[in-house]
């Protein structure tokens, strides 16, 4: 009586388990908030810039082949992008791995094995040679082949949503490369308009050079007249040396851009074979609306966003571990003991096995599990929220800063006018016999000064236009990186 109640104990109890549920699940975290409302996207700009966003081939608004040689080779020989291209590809084998294991599977196989049975064992029956039983012993030569199949049904989706943190793995990447095209692009064109600003500021400089030189020549030959004392002409050779001084700076700062824009573009004599060009006017912009646009304009936020999907579905997937895992398997083979009666008819087997996978009790290991995921999803959304917060400080720096430069700009022009002005009336003298050419050459300075100035000023505002761009995405489209 009592032996019979014992298996029916047994599996009323095993049912209570199943029935109870699976490993209790504690409270999960609520994610964090993706702050982006309007207020944080919505920024005051100058209106004077409002017009549109800047196209993805926006370094062609400069009219320079020379640009648009330079942006094409490093786009296509960058080191950095060879890089970001494998992590692409690294993420879809990854991608299309998961997609592969949440499908049926189906394998062949086949296999031979000599063996000698052993007399005391299980098996020791087939140890002996019994014609009456069959047996032939101690030694079987026996073989089986057949086809094996499985398929995981998920029915809680747990395959589902890692391959879903996959494909967000993958676009993310994705749009990671569109950053690394980005930021390329614009660190090409902005040591680009950094040598050619640094050219004509070594041109004004050699002109300011040969017109100190003509004062400290004069300077010296009226000392050697017994005209000037030796004092007269000091400052004058201490403004000579200060420009050599200068000029050599300027030599440095081309040869460590050079050096940078070889790095960037893989060719050592890209930078070396650059011609001078005047500096552009800059036509900087803005789009008239900004909102919520900047989010799929921007390739490192859309890199951050699509993180965050990935994570949310690893945390799908994390939960989906508590519940049963359901699956069927089924197999066709043949199998016989003696090799000979591999192949008849009589040693074929088949059968269908449906599994149940339950987790009652892991010591805490898929609840710790959650709470990495968990910990990871709210750290990649932490990191967007920031993201969006610096993405519109960019710009708002970006487009003050242009138009701050801009209206330096405009009074550098009226002080170039003045000091042309008196260039032009210190030629004038000259010609005239009024004043000699030390003084005419010394007239000249106070020019060559403001166009060093105005040089300087025209390369900050180019640059600030880069800056600008590179704010605004780059000409990036979510979806059409």
């Amino acid at each position: 009586m009592t032996s019979s109640r014992f298996p029916l104990a047994a599996t009323g109890v095993a049912l209570m388990l199943v029935l109870s549920g699976c490993a209790p699940m504690h409270d999960d975290d609520a994610p964090l908030a993706q702050k982006t409302p309007p207020q944080q996207l919505d920024t005051k700009l100058p209106p004077e810039l409002a017009h549109g966003w800047p196209g993805s081939d926006w370094w062609r608004g400069y009219h320079d082949s020379q640009i648009d040689s330079l942006v094409e080779r490093s786009l296509k020989d960058s080191p950095d992008l060879a890089v970001v291209q494998q992590r692409i590809k690294l993420a879809q084998a990854q991608t299309q791995m998961q997609e592969a294991s949440d499908g049926p599977q189906m394998d062949f196989s086949a296999n031979i094995e000599r063996q000698k049975m052993s007399q005391e064992g299980v098996m020791g029956p087939f140890a002996l040679t019994d014609p009456a039983a069959g047996t032939t012993g101690p030694y079987y030569t026996n073989g089986n082949f057949g086809l094996t199949a499985s398929w995981d049904l998920d029915l809680w989706g747990k395959n589902r949503s890692e391959v879903e943190a996959k494909v967000g793995v993958m676009r993310a990447k994705q749009a990671e490369l569109a950053q690394a095209k980005q930021v390329i692009s614009a660190n090409v064109v902005r040591l680009y308009w950094d040598m050619q600003t640094l050219l004509a500021l070594k041109d004004v400089k050699q002109q300011t050079l040969a017109a100190q030189k003509k004062i400290v020549d004069v300077e010296t030959s009226l000392y050697a007249e017994g005209i000037n004392s030796p004092v007269d002409g000091v400052e004058p050779n201490i403004d000579f040396v200060k420009t050599q001084q200068q000029i050599d700076e300027i030599d440095g700062r081309l040869n460590m851009a050079k050096a940078q824009l070889a790095a960037i573009t893989g060719d050592t004599h890209a930078a070396s074979n650059i011609k001078r060009v005047s500096l552009p006017s800059v036509k900087s912009q803005v789009p008239d609306h900004m909102g919520y646009e900047l989010l799929a304009r921007r390739p490192d936020l859309q890199e951050a966003h699509w993180y965050i999907e990935s994570s949310l579905s690893s945390v799908d997937a994390a939960k989906a571990a508590f519940y049963p895992d359901v699956n069927l398997s089924a197999f066709l083979q043949n199998d016989a003991l003696h090799l000979s009666d591999l192949f008849r008819g009589s040693a074929q087997q088949m059968g269908v096995i449906g599994g149940f996978t339950l987790p009652i009790f892991d010591s805490g290991r898929l609840n710790a599990n959650l709470d990495i995921v968990r910990a990871e999803s709210n750290l990649s959304i932490a990191s967007y929220n920031k993201a969006v917060v610096g993405a519109v400080n960019d710009v708002e720096k970006a487009a003050s800063q242009l138009n701050a430069i801009a209206a330096e700009n405009q009074h550098q022009v009226t002080v170039l006018q003045d000091t042309q002005k008196l260039k032009t009336l210190a030629q004038a003298r000259y010609k005239a016999g009024i004043i000699s050419g030390a003084k005419m050459s010394a007239a000249l300075l106070p020019d060559l000064s403001e166009q060093a100035k105005a040089i300087q000023l025209h390369g900050q505002w180019l640059n600030a236009d880069v800056q600008l761009v590179s704010a605004l995405g780059g000409g990036y489209r979510a979806g059409k990186a």
